[in-house]
């Protein structure tokens, strides 16, 4: 496989430029990638693996203002691979199809098994656009491998990488970044494989070029990249930030970098607990993390639960916005997150491709609410909604309390020392609950 490598780089680089694709080098490779062994699960093999939480999503203290962290983080170890596509027999990790049956993006069948669930996504349109930081050399060819394996469509010129300073950012030599634009980009594309996915790479991981970035990413989605962007001709769609830091006493400063009209922006709540920005902030779709619970001998979903590890409570900065009036007793004045989840917890992962990752090219389970952002901001743009703004999307889903749109998770616990429980309504663990489907009301 490594014998690829050079020339998968070389292909990627040429694409951005030329807007082509390489197809010798993507069968090839291809061929390699989705020829490697999927050996039966079993808890010995999981024991076997070793989890990942990369450098990038360490939270450092000078970082706090300053720089942004990932919420990722992966199984590295034994060779796996989901061998057929799709499903892939023996695995419990959850793949589009499954993902998509639990959030009634598909419809569904009993028990959503990733080895026996077929249906595949097929909406989506207007665009997403996921904001990282560093280069991902190979992301082209992860998504349309991934999107193969899985039997997505992805058309030419679909997918686009844009470098928001103009030129190309250095590798993150931890990979962490790597991993979590691989996970951003192929769930995005997962639950909306219609629409125009871009990738905005920031130079760095600090503030001053991600907030850029994001701007960036927001005049994508409204304009596409003509030079000119007419008032007739705006599109709609969504903006995923699966990073955050800290939270600051200036960050309220921010938050007008998440108010481009016709776009609705999310931000992963973390992986620890507490409140990160910008998921804190009133104008951000704050996406939490739950944990699917499977079967162990069948491999069926018995429910969805909280997922322990998540971010959540109430911001010390964000005044309580309006659409969260009715949760004054709880919040005390202060923006409480998340507001939507979706499966983050390492053990009920997401099947990703990543050629470029530290540990090695090829197939890796990936957790962290890195996977949620992405995940809900494909789920919203397949539903058609397409508000004018997160707060305009936000008041609809409080406005009904999730009621018919949500699945409400009333069992398990989060926060420090595990002491704050799921419950009926909305709760700091995940927020109104997980999608169901979002246009069923």
């Amino acid at each position: 496989m490594v014998e690829f490598l050079p020339r998968l780089i070389a292909c990627s680089n040429r694409f951005r430029v030329a807007r082509n694709a390489c197809p010798a080098v993507l069968v090839a490779l291809g061929a390699v990638l989705l020829a490697q062994p999927g050996p039966a699960q079993s808890p010995a093999a999981n024991r076997s693996r070793t989890v990942v939480i990369p450098a990038s999503s360490h939270s450092l203290a000078g970082d706090v203002g300053k720089a942004a962290h990932t919420n990722v983080r992966f199984i590295a170890g034994a060779a796996v691979s989901p061998n057929e596509a799709p499903p892939a027999p023996g695995y419990g990790y959850e793949t589009p199809q499954s993902l998509a049956c639990i959030y009634r993006v598909v419809p569904s069948i009993p028990g959503c098994n990733p080895n026996e669930t077929t249906n595949t996504p097929s909406g989506g349109s207007q665009a997403i656009a996921i904001v990282d930081a560093y280069d991902d050399p190979t992301a082209t060819f992860d998504l349309t491998a991934f999107s193969a394996q899985f039997g997505l469509p992805l058309k030419a010129g679909q997918f686009q990488v844009v470098y928001a300073s103009g030129t190309e950012p250095a590798l993150d030599p931890t990979g962490g970044w790597e991993v979590e634009e691989s996970l951003d980009i192929e769930y995005a594309h997962a639950m909306a494989p219609n629409a125009k996915i871009y990738l905005v790479e920031a130079n760095t991981n600090y503030n001053s070029d991600l907030y850029p970035a994001v701007l960036e990413a927001s005049n994508l989605v409204v304009c596409g990249q003509t030079a000119a962007c007419p008032a007739h001709s705006k599109g709609k769609g969504e903006v995923s930030m699966s990073w955050g830091g800290e939270e600051f006493a200036d960050e309220v400063e921010l938050d007008a970098f998440f108010t481009t009209p016709g776009v609705v922006y999310f931000a992963s709540a973390g992986d620890d607990p507490g409140v990160i920005y910008p998921c804190a902030s009133p104008n951000v779709v704050c996406a939490g993390g739950t944990s699917t619970a499977r079967n162990e001998y069948t491999g069926n979903l018995i429910g969805e639960i909280t997922w322990q590890d998540e971010g959540g409570g109430i911001s010390l900065y964000e005044p309580e916005p309006s659409y969260q009036a009715a949760l004054r007793r709880q919040l005390q004045g202060y923006r409480g997150v998340p507001d939507l989840s979706s499966d983050s917890n390492l053990n009920t992962g997401l099947w990703i491709l990543d050629t470029n990752a530290v540990p090695g090219p090829g197939w890796y389970i990936a957790g962290g609410t890195s996977a949620a952002s992405p995940t809900l901001a494909g789920i919203v743009n397949s539903a058609g909604r397409f508000a004018s703004s997160s707060a305009s999307e936000l008041t609809n889903l409080y406005g009904v309390g999730g009621y018919g749109q949500v699945n409400d998770i009333t069992y398990g616990a989060c926060g420090y020392y595990s002491g704050t429980f799921a419950s009926l309504g909305w709760d700091q663990c995940t927020g109104l609950g997980s999608p169901r489907g979002l246009d069923q009301r």
